[in-house]
């Protein structure tokens, strides 16, 4: 798991053993106890250690084995109580302590008797107060240090985790030794909190936008203010549900209010706007506001409803986009509901008791009211010409049919030439560089290594600070090394992290001896975005189809850190135990595996007892000079003890034998299947685009029966996230029909009002062409919103037109005039969205290049279904009104069946 948190901690006073100790018995223990903190690894740490360094020499002279040793050392260092003394009505404990005070005295401990006399450790070992085998390191800007890699438990808040550090680092800092400091060298809250700020920023921005729209098409600030009030209101409201569920103000919470900003003022348009064109004709505001509204409900409360369909399919979507969308969803539902009862209630009452001046455009106006009625003027006449376009359209119903049929194909064609992918990259200011070293390498090696990658990131401009490691982790080894690297921000550099990614790649590609490796922080389903699985049984055959594999991928443009998990076997010498000669000396395996694997391995066989009481750590192993070879351990000598006959020293050589071999690196199995895990990194080539390369490239291999490729990681995450996202598209269209179909109380009305639909594609489409976007998680949203958002128009349209005609107006009238009359609310609502997600669509602050194409999708499609609305819907509606009537004069005509 990726730390929420790193630190440093360095000191100009203390010994790197000291400031281990420091580091591990205080300062690890107070971050544990953080509520949230889940795991804390000490990384690059040099941790006190007595060590014994055997001396095979001796042992052999006096006939001894290192189990002998090793028996020794743990009944002789003991300190164990050994019961209670009572006396006259006391009691007294009773303990045996045999464990040295100090380091020293282990050399004096009598671990055996050779010829009726003592054999002290110190005869057979040197006793030394050292350290541990270093087998990580941490580098803050290239230089040692002692590092912690914290972790946040499942569940808990990042932001909280990583606040509760920094205070408890300011608790710290007054009770560490001078010259001792704990720097903070990686904080992965620090794109959640742009993130966040980025998010709010675009909600206000947004609703100010929206409230201008309306402010420029009523031009009165009243009607803004009763229109406006909606806004707050039902963000505001929104924290209750969020409150009750157990939400927080996140990314995705902010980023629905954001999106639905100009959701949350349509319905107040559209009843202000009904009530003050009853105001115009004449009406008092009482009955304007009781006319106005009632007139508009059922039209609003379909919009609404609509809207209200699309976005519960979202929330129970399944998968991790489910995950990520749930409070999405939950969030605008509600606040679309709160803004459909603030337009039915609050709104009304204050349009009957607020009178508004501005309404008859008398008296002294000031200069942006003369503007406005100017703008205003030009939108009337412009909607007059309007009456004149929908009548040519109705008498040309074939040709206006036959634009959009053509518009919807060029649409499908440009959605589906467009490419795809999981999440849109962004710049977040911070990469890793992770990098495997030779498969023999050892720490110092790879520290060699290290040193050149740092060197080649030093030079970037760019570059804040890196923070290294080696080893880190439970599952890290000598060769695993990696380098955080944070950037300045966005704003403060003329690369991207994209460019700069680049040129770094090219560096270190460069430097021999390494399989480097560039990811993401912070990746959801994984380090690499392409993650093939070739899955068989042969071992070998799939390392033969992995390397074929990798060899086609080579070829493929914008396919780059190309990495196989068998392609390296580990080198290793394998001790063969010539078991005749062994049991003709009275040699067991058992016996060599304990012998060798105390004497080179190294065995902490007891414990020493510091000045603080903290148990360290006592080492049975070689001197380091003597354990470097094979032939060394040939040379060790074994103890034989027979039952009838005196200890027998016997060479290890006589019985048994060791050879150069090798062995996998890792063997993966996934549904009982040994795989072979092929991954690599995508520059400039979307997810999407990359697996159909790859398909092609698996179809001219020849593999052998029971052998195949499968995707995982993110291109899975990303095939089943589109396949729930198709299904909440065709619940929310069902939804619609069905809301709309009741409302209207009729099955073929629906069909005209839900044409707006496919009409929505050609301008998302249209739209992500021109942004240069991807077919992703974000787009598809936007989609699935579109769906509840475009049928507004529609709705305006039909319902006006229903209501005349139940007045007795001939449907051909009563359609141009719906047309006429809606054509202000239809524009001041479309626009409002427009505006609304204007600033999240510009895509201006940290994070913002991934939440983008959702409202890029919107407003393009928005624009496209508005124009083309307002042609082909009257048009579409009298062809099935029609038909409608066609198919009930049919119906009445059929002669009745008498059994």
């Amino acid at each position: 798991a990726m730390p929420v948190v790193s630190l440093a901690v360095r000191s100009e006073t203390l010994s790197p053993r000291d400031l281990t100790t420091l580091v591990d018995k205080k300062i690890r223990r107070r971050f544990e106890t953080i509520a949230g903190v889940g795991k804390v690894d000490l990384v690059g740490e040099s941790k006190r250690e007595v060590n014994v360094d055997i001396d095979p020499i001796r042992l052999t002279a006096l006939g001894m084995g290192v189990d002998e040793v090793i028996g020794g050392l743990q009944s002789e260092n003991v300190n164990t109580p050994l019961g209670r003394l009572n006396r006259n009505g006391s009691e007294f404990p009773l303990r045996v302590s045999g464990k040295p005070e100090a380091v020293e005295q282990f050399a004096s401990m009598v671990i055996a008797q050779r010829n009726g006399r003592p054999v002290a450790l110190g005869e057979v070992a040197k006793v030394r107060d050292g350290i541990e085998e270093q087998r990580s390191l941490a580098l803050v800007n290239g230089v040692p240090a002692v590092a912690l890699d914290i972790q946040k438990q499942s569940g808990a808040n990042t932001v909280a985790v990583v606040e509760a550090v920094k205070q408890e680092i300011g608790r710290l800092q007054g009770e560490l030794p001078p010259g001792t400091r704990i720097e903070m060298v990686r904080d992965a809250s620090i794109m959640i909190r742009d993130s966040v700020r980025d998010v709010q920023e675009t909600l206000v921005l947004g609703g100010i936008l929206t409230v201008l729209i309306v402010f420029c098409f009523l031009n009165s600030w009243r009607s803004t203010v009763i229109t406006g009030l909606t806004l707050p209101i039902s963000v505001i409201s929104s924290f209750i549900v969020m409150n009750f569920l157990g939400m927080t103000l996140n990314v995705m919470t902010l980023m629905a209010l954001s999106l639905a900003i100009g959701l949350l003022i349509d319905d107040a348009i559209v009843v202000r706007e009904n009530i003050v064109r009853h105001l115009e004709r004449g009406k008092d505001h009482f009955a304007a506001a009781r006319e106005g509204t009632s007139e508009i409900g059922l039209a609003v409360m379909a919009t609404t409803f609509s809207i209200v369909a699309v976005f519960v399919p979202v929330a129970f979507m399944k998968g991790i986009v489910g995950r990520f969308f749930f409070q999405f969803g939950i969030t605008v539902t509600f606040a679309v509901l709160v803004s459909l009862f603030v337009s039915f209630t609050l709104d009304p009452m204050l349009s009957s008791r607020w009178h508004d001046p501005d309404i008859d455009r008398t008296g002294r106006r000031h200069l942006v009211a003369r503007v406005l009625d100017r703008f205003n003027d030009w939108f009337d006449r412009t909607a007059d010409r309007y009456r004149s376009v929908i009548a040519w359209a109705l008498d040309h119903r074939k040709t206006v049919i036959g634009i959009a049929l053509v518009a919807f194909a060029a649409g499908m064609g440009v959605f589906v030439s467009l490419k795809s992918e999981f999440f849109s990259p962004y710049d977040q200011a911070e990469f890793q560089v992770r990098f495997l070293s030779a498969p023999d390498a050892s720490i110092d090696e790879t520290r060699g290594r290290l040193d050149l990658i740092l060197r080649e990131i030093s030079v970037l401009p760019e570059v804040k600070h890196t923070y290294s490691t080696i080893g880190a982790g439970d599952a890290g080894t000598v060769r695993d090394g990696m380098v955080y690297v944070k950037l300045t921000e966005k704003k403060k550099r003329k690369r991207s992290q994209e460019e700069i990614l680049g040129t770094l790649r090219d560096r270190i590609g460069q430097i021999p001896g390494i399989v480097p490796s560039f990811t993401e922080v912070g990746r959801m389903t994984g380090e690499k975005p392409l993650t093939i699985n070739l899955r068989g049984e042969n071992i070998d055959l799939l390392k033969r189809y992995a390397g074929d594999l990798k060899r086609e991928l080579y070829r493929i443009p914008g396919i780059v850190d190309l990495e196989a998990t068998l392609e390296h076997d580990i080198p290793e010498f394998r001790l063969a135990v010539h078991r005749e000669k062994a049991l003709s000396t009275g040699v067991t395996t058992g016996e060599i595996v304990r012998t060798v694997g105390a004497l080179v391995g190294g065995q902490a066989v007891t414990t020493y007892e510091d000045e603080d009481g903290d148990a360290v750590d006592v080492r049975v192993r070689l001197p380091l000079p003597m354990r470097q070879d094979p032939s060394q351990v040939e040379r060790l000598r074994l103890a034989v003890h027979k039952a009838d006959s005196p200890p027998a020293i016997v060479p290890l050589a006589e019985v048994a034998g060791y050879s150069m071999s090798t062995t996998p690196s890792q063997i993966d199995r996934q549904d009982l299947t040994r795989q072979v895990v092929v991954s690599a990194n995508l520059d400039g080539l979307p997810l999407g685009e990359a697996m159909k390369e790859v398909r092609k490239a698996v179809s001219r291999m020849d593999m052998a029966p029971g052998y195949r490729v499968v995707f995982s990681g993110e291109g899975e995450e990303m095939v089943e996230s589109f396949g729930y996202m198709a299904e909440a598209l065709l619940l929310a269209v069902i939804f619609v029909y069905l809301i709309l179909a009741a409302q209207f109380e009729s099955f073929i009305d629906p069909f005209s009002i839900m044409l707006s639909l496919p009409l929505s594609v050609v301008g998302m489409a249209g739209m992500l062409l021109l942004t240069g976007d991807t077919i992703n998680i974000m787009s598809l949203i936007g989609l699935i919103m579109l769906m509840g958002l475009v049928t507004k128009n529609a709705i305006l349209l039909v319902d006006y037109s229903k209501v005349l005609q139940s007045r007795g107006m001939d449907r051909r009238e009563a359609t141009i005039t719906a047309g006429r009359t809606r054509l202000r609310p239809i524009m001041m609502t479309t626009l409002a969205m427009i505006f609304g997600m204007l600033p999240l669509a510009l895509a201006l602050g940290p994070g913002g290049e991934m939440r983008a194409p959702m409202a890029r999708a919107v407003i393009g499609g928005l624009i496209t279904s508005t124009v083309l609305t307002l042609l082909v819907v009257p048009v579409v509606y009298t062809v099935l009104d029609d038909a409608g009537a066609w198919i009930r004069r049919a119906w009445e005509g059929k002669p009745e069946v008498h059994g």
